[in-house]
């Protein structure tokens, strides 16, 4: 058994915040049980509107600062002046937004859980200057962490950190766990001809896709609904898309829903769509195979981790322009969406796969990863 530590978790969203997402989620989850062990956790982010400079979310003692710029500006003396005072044994950085660079001022052993780096990708979510930011601050992570240990959430991930210079035996990687619903999904049972998508809405995502790939779909099949669950910058765009592609009667925008009415509109859709263009794993994946419901997704990083080609759900391929991977899609969903024993054993693949994810394993990892860290750092 390890022994109880004190952690400092750097991430700039805690678990309440309103864009708090899957990061979050995995980083509470398994933090929570590291507290139920003994374990001390402290966790540093911005604060948000009506939010409280502390308060106590799943044992876990969230300490907020804000606005973003100040919080970033603040946080190296204030990591510093705690680590000096000698109330941490070490600390936990979040790498899936602008990286910290904690190694440079800590003054404690560092572990860098890595989640995803965006790369390319930033400039299909951000403006080009913000964009060029992200890019360069991501391209000094091998100078600045080239000697502390990565836990990353999925080998897309881990190879992604190795072409950026990171050595790989600097590097273990840990699969989040997932939330098992409390509703029992019935594989034999036919399912409504629906699509949905679950996550932030954010342009990288890509859930225009989900809707041009609908209104093409529903030439076929005329009973076909579209459900997006979920919020962010993207919703009124999408809302004017669906209204364009004369499909806003068949689409329902239902924002943030809570968890049981998440997974009682997964459990009655055929497939779960999700074409964005990276993630460091794909929890909302595992949580649809949880419900017995299959995913059809981009061949992306994260992506390809969670889904067992032709088993738990599909991977697109990329394609050169929109018009052919509007293509891709619609052919990959006609073989899909039909209703028979093909579809109903995918679902029993689905409901399998998911129970190899557990909150406990991962919370074991990160315990190991932690006493990989502080002990390095002695050596």
């Amino acid at each position: 058994m390890s022994p109880a530590r004190r952690l400092l978790v750097l991430n700039e969203r805690d678990p309440l915040h309103p864009r708090a997402g899957g990061a979050e989620l995995h980083v509470e989850r398994i933090c929570q049980r590291l507290v139920a062990r003994g374990h001390q956790i402290t966790w540093h982010s911005t604060g948000f509107a009506g939010s409280e400079a502390r308060e106590t979310v799943s044992g876990i003692s969230v300490e907020r600062r804000g606005p973003l710029p100040l919080y970033y500006a603040g946080l190296p003396a204030r990591v510093r002046a705690k680590v000096a005072a000698g109330g941490f044994d070490l600390v936990l950085e979040c790498l899936n937004k602008v990286p910290f660079y904690a190694p440079l001022y800590a003054g404690a052993p560092v572990l860098a859980l890595c989640h995803h780096l965006f790369g390319r990708v930033a400039f299909e979510q951000v403006a080009w200057p913000i964009a060029l930011g992200v890019v360069a601050s991501e391209s000094a992570i091998p100078l600045v962490y080239r000697n502390r240990p990565f836990l990353a959430i999925s080998q897309s991930t881990a190879e992604d950190l190795g072409r950026r210079g990171i050595a790989s035996e600097r590097i273990r990687v840990s699969p989040p766990g997932v939330d098992r619903p409390a509703l029992d999904a019935d594989p034999d049972s036919p399912r409504p001809p629906r699509l949905t998508y679950v996550g932030r809405l954010e342009r990288y995502k890509r859930v225009d896709l989900l809707l041009r790939v609908g209104a093409r779909l529903i030439r076929e099949y005329p009973d076909l609904e579209l459900s997006v669950l979920g919020q962010g910058p993207e919703r009124s765009r999408l809302e004017v898309l669906a209204s364009e592609l004369g499909i806003s009667s068949r689409t329902r925008f239902h924002g943030f829903v809570p968890d049981t009415e998440r997974d009682a509109l997964l459990a009655q859709s055929r497939l779960c769509l999700f074409p964005s263009e990276k993630e460091g794993w794909g929890l909302t994946v595992i949580e649809a195979n949880a419900l017995g419901t299959p995913v059809v997704a981009r061949d992306a990083p994260g992506l390809r981790d969670s889904i067992r080609d032709g088993k738990t759900g599909w991977l697109v391929q990329n394609a050169p322009s929109d018009g052919e991977e509007i293509e891709r899609w619609l052919d990959v969903l006609t073989r899909a969406f039909s209703e028979d024993d093909r579809a109903r054993e995918m679902r029993r693949d689905c409901l399998a796969w998911s129970k190899r994810f557990d909150w406990d394993r991962a919370a074991d990892d990160l315990e190991l990863a932690v006493e990989w860290a502080i002990k390095g750092e002695s050596t």
